[in-house]
């Protein structure tokens, strides 16, 4: 019989860590080896199963990230803040990460790059595999459309989310402007509402949505004159993104060679069209 795989989880006292927690009482070939968050947490100590709303599982939540070397695999889901000292903890336990954090620095995105020369790390702004499709698809269709069509990107999400546009908006604006063989930093356009902004042929806008407790949805429009696509990605519960998590989790703790991989490599996509 094969071992299970030990996930230690970082962010594990935070909505998504405990959506990942609870995943993993019905995972059968992955447990929960190590729950970890960060120092200044009211939640050190606590029972991970408990905190999570599932059975006790008597693995206690703690801030010491040395307990990583216990694991085979870690699925980080913590705060941006302090993810480079993270990151330096997995290169020297030689343990693979799977980054699920958001908003990154360009510092931090370095970090990842430097890391990923000596570890097999993947970074995931989203780990569902419908939003991984919905890029591939972007890119297909701004590839066909290329700069005739206005590329629009709404996303909406929960009033607790901090970083806008979100992590995943950016990955489609990324796949839309590759598409068409666009740099996004050259033609992202993240203030429509400014009047001083004039729109510009080409450019790919981004517009939020804050509200309630939404988990997350997106749409990508491509608008020609005559005709529009919508391609739309919406998500009613957090267990979608977990399962992403655990199922890149499984495919990087079988990756040998070091590297910074992304969800496309876990199920086969090639994003870039």
């Amino acid at each position: 019989m094969t071992k299970p795989l030990d996930i230690a989880l970082v962010g594990a006292s935070g909505r998504m860590g405990k959506a990942v927690v609870q995943a993993l009482v019905h995972a059968q070939h992955a447990r929960l080896a190590v729950a970890l968050t960060h120092a200044d947490s009211a939640h050190i100590g606590k029972d991970s199963g408990t905190l999570a709303g599932a059975n006790e599982n008597n693995i206690p939540i703690t801030a010491d990230i040395t307990q990583v070397a216990q694991a085979d695999v870690v699925i980080d889901f913590g705060l941006a803040e302090g993810l480079e000292q993270r990151v330096q903890a997995y290169v020297q336990h030689a343990i693979p990460a799977v980054i699920c954090v958001t908003g990154l620095t360009s510092s931090q995105i370095h970090s990842l790059h430097q890391g990923a020369q000596i570890i097999p790390l993947l970074h995931a702004a989203n780990t569902s595999v419908g939003i991984n499709l919905l890029a591939a698809l972007t890119a297909e269709a701004s590839r066909v459309l290329g700069t005739e069509a206005d590329i629009e990107i709404l996303e909406a999400h929960h009033t607790r989310k901090l970083d806008a546009p979100s992590g995943t908006a950016l990955v489609l604006g990324e796949a839309a402007a590759q598409g068409r063989g666009q740099r996004l930093d050259d033609v992202a356009e993240l203030n429509r509402n400014d009047p001083s902004h004039r729109y510009e042929k080409g450019s790919i806008g981004f517009a939020t949505l804050r509200a309630g407790d939404i988990v997350g949805e997106h749409t990508v429009y491509l608008v020609v004159d005559g005709e529009r696509i919508e391609l739309s990605h919406r998500v009613s519960k957090r267990s979608t993104f977990a399962d992403g998590a655990l199922r890149a989790a499984r495919w990087l703790a079988e990756q040998k060679a070091p590297g910074l991989y992304a969800m496309k490599d876990v199920l086969g996509l090639d994003a870039k069209g």
